[in-house]
């Protein structure tokens, strides 16, 4: 219940099916050690059917700045949206299961807010992992090269970005930019991001804002999840007719012209070899990568770390191309994978300080 002297923060976060993450997560939310404000937590669960539900009753019976929601649309922008119509607080706070937050995770949401005067702030993307992938997964995810230099990836950046993780947030600006776009089952953050600098709008990150996000534990999962995120960039690119940036662009026509050049390869045998080149260059400079990426985190690592960056970059390149033919040529419907979850149940544990 909140105090009626602290002004109120509501917390709006969507799940599903998270049930080997979703109790250190809210542990951790429950931890926050805030004085000048008091919480609520909304929890919109899309239909989960791993007991995550029922563990979600659970603590909101024993807690009660804990709600739990409906979201039958299941998918992260629907659960955003049907939290935010139930926050009363003046400002917002957007968090996800399968990350941990840091005791003074909202304290520096709402100073570095106050003192940045932005209207959207947010951290860094740390990242957790335990077993051998998820530590080669964790490596490259941090890498300039797998990411395209993507700064919510660089846990030391701070100043004004495109885009943060999650975010902080005056409840007033969703009047202004409108809320998360539900025909996104990817980049909701990215897109609505981007609503709020082309109305004249800043976003600030802050590494004192601390959060470790837990990485996927499979190459395929890996795979799936950088396909899903260069598929649905391109219906942002559409729906606001902007180019897209060369961090885009280049995995996509990486794995386009490789493609191209293997379908020639079969008529015109000059395509094959420069494909082959293409091909080679590509592998040398990944081998590349992989050994400055072992020298700065695990050298036994090693082995495991070009099939890493090639899940970054030929998982975007081939969504971006596959949402090119789907959204601009076909003009049709998404296929089923690229909607469905992309993260199996994990086991709890955790590497967060």
């Amino acid at each position: 219940m909140s105090s009626p002297t602290l002004p109120l923060v509501s917390i709006i976060l969507p799940c599903r099916n998270e049930s080997g993450r979703i109790k250190e997560c809210l542990d951790s939310i429950l931890r926050q050690e805030l004085t000048e404000a008091d919480l609520e937590i909304i929890i919109a669960d899309g239909v989960s059917t791993d007991g995550t539900r029922e563990y979600l009753q659970q603590v909101a019976a024993q807690s009660s700045s804990v709600r739990v929601l409906n979201n039958p649309g299941r998918i992260v922008s629907t659960g955003l949206n049907a939290a935010l119509r139930e926050a009363r607080g003046q400002v917002i706070i957007r968090m996800d299961a399968h990350t941990i937050y840091a005791p003074d995770y909202v304290k520096q949401c709402l100073q570095v807010l106050r003192e940045t005067g932005a209207d959207n702030v947010g951290g860094p993307m740390r990242t957790t992992a335990v077993s051998y992938k998820e530590r080669a997964i964790r490596a490259v995810f941090h890498s300039p090269f797998a990411v395209g230099g993507a700064r919510s990836h660089d846990p030391d950046y701070e100043g004004y970005v495109d885009t943060v993780i999650y975010g902080c947030w005056h409840k007033s600006l969703f009047d202004r930019v409108g809320d998360f776009d539900e025909d996104l089952v990817r980049n909701q953050d990215d897109e609505h991001n981007l609503r709020i600098l082309r109305s004249g709008g800043k976003v600030y990150q802050s590494p004192r804002i601390r959060s470790w996000y837990h990485v996927r534990d499979s190459f395929t999962a890996l795979f799936r999840q950088y396909m899903q995120y260069g598929y649905w960039k391109v219906l942002v690119i559409r729906n606001h007719r902007l180019p897209a940036s060369i961090r885009h662009l280049v995995p996509a026509a990486f794995v386009g012209s490789l493609a191209l050049l293997l379908m020639l390869g079969w008529f015109w045998q000059p395509a094959l070899w420069s494909a082959l080149i293409l091909t080679g260059v590509y592998l040398a400079t990944v081998l590349a990568a992989s050994v400055i990426t072992a020298s700065r985190n695990e050298w036994e690592l090693l082995p495991v770390l070009p099939v890493a960056f090639c899940c970054f970059h030929l998982g975007y390149g081939y969504g971006f191309l596959r949402g090119i033919l789907d959204f601009l040529v076909l003009h049709k419907a998404p296929a089923a994978k690229f909607v469905q979850l992309t993260r199996k149940r994990q086991p709890v544990s955790s590497e967060a300080p």
